[in-house]
């Protein structure tokens, strides 16, 4: 079975191309050229080689990159590295970066093509679920800084996507249920028919069932693409992709880069942001349980991290690349299925919704 989702950007539009197992046809983008296949150590044992024949069967002369698998290395000191081996690999202006692994080598091969010569192709090829149905559509790429995350990066559509859902089968659990998080995201934010059938589904998701999969993937492509092609560049809507991601960076960022998952790290954030729009008035109180009930269904983190203080993550949140003028704005549920975005939140309410989400009560 294959599925292919479309992202409509007029001239830099480009297809997902979902497969059950294996990889679908080289993008006529890329057949052909050189390419530099970034990956991480994890990963690159396990498909460097195969992603390598796919290439190489369509006419591309490949070289391989790797970087030390986790969270820090999506930094600026393996970013310059990537570019001299771009370079060692003669990667010209008609050449590609093609992205092979989780979000972290998405995001950092992504902000290297980006950036790279002022710009060049970009594939992803995602390998976690995570990757999938969130970091490796919409062009988003980017790099941390010790003072928080994603703060250098740029916008850098990719030509294509090939997704090989075999490759969910060889994800560690803990890496499977931190992508779940971001699935339970698009219910919340624009599909509560989506969020019903996690809910029905989830025993089927926890099994990793290749037909709920496929679907699930698909659907939360179409959703993200739908997003994308009305807003590239986060200047508005958009921004609702961000539901439980400002107080997530920052729990991130406290914890120390990899101690939390993404995913994990996001779980907590939308537990919060679940309260916080209880507390607010816009979501029904029997609906921010129904959400924090399904993360939890998935084995996912609803509490901060002991040793996170508030006054710590708050300031983590006043860095957030989405404050303004030092204060956060939130994205926050009306209902399950729609969200709004750029709200600003009283303190008061904040404290309430972490104490809700606090380790110990």
């Amino acid at each position: 079975m294959s599925r292919t989702v479309r992202v409509d950007l007029g001239d830099r539009s480009y297809d997902i191309a979902i497969q059950a197992s294996g990889l679908g046809p080289v993008s006529e983008e890329v057949a052909g050229r050189a390419c530099m296949v970034v990956s991480d150590s994890n990963v690159e044992r396990l498909y460097a080689r195969k992603c390598r024949e796919w290439l190489e069967g369509a006419g591309c002369r490949v070289a391989l990159a790797c970087v030390p698998a986790g969270e820090s290395s999506k930094s600026l000191e393996q970013a310059g590295r990537l570019y001299g081996d771009a370079v060692a690999a003669g990667l010209d202006r008609s050449s590609a970066v093609v992205a092979l692994g989780g979000g972290m080598v998405g995001d950092l091969a992504g902000f290297v093509a980006g950036t790279f010569l002022r710009g060049i192709r970009l594939v992803q090829v995602p390998t976690t679920l995570l990757a999938m149905v969130d970091s490796s559509v919409g062009g988003k790429t980017a790099v941390n800084l010790p003072q928080g995350k994603n703060l250098v990066g740029v916008f850098a559509q990719p030509v294509a996507v090939a997704m090989d859902l075999s490759a969910l089968s060889s994800l560690p659990d803990r890496e499977y249920r931190s992508g779940l998080a971001e699935v339970v995201k698009y219910g919340v934010i624009a599909d509560a028919s989506l969020f019903a059938a996690l809910e029905r589904g989830a025993d089927a998701l926890r099994r990793r069932d290749p037909a709920t999969l496929e679907d699930v993937v698909a659907r939360c492509c179409a959703i993200k693409a739908g997003v994308v092609s009305g807003d590239e560049r986060e200047s508005g809507p958009r921004a609702i992709l961000n539901f439980g991601h400002t107080l997530g960076h920052a729990v991130e960022t406290a914890a120390g880069y990899g101690q939390f998952l993404h995913g994990e790290a996001v779980s907590v954030g939308m537990a919060f942001a679940s309260h916080l729009s209880a507390i607010g008035g816009s979501l029904p109180a029997v609906e921010a349980v129904r959400i924090v009930r399904l993360l939890e269904a998935f084995g996912l983190p609803v509490r901060l991290p002991a040793g996170c203080s508030w006054s710590e993550l708050a300031a983590g949140m006043a860095k957030d690349k989405k404050s303004l003028g030092g204060t956060p704005r939130f994205v926050l549920a009306t209902e399950i299925g729609r969200a709004v975005y750029g709200v600003k939140v009283a303190d008061a309410a904040m404290a309430e919704a972490a104490a809700a989400v606090a380790s110990e009560r």
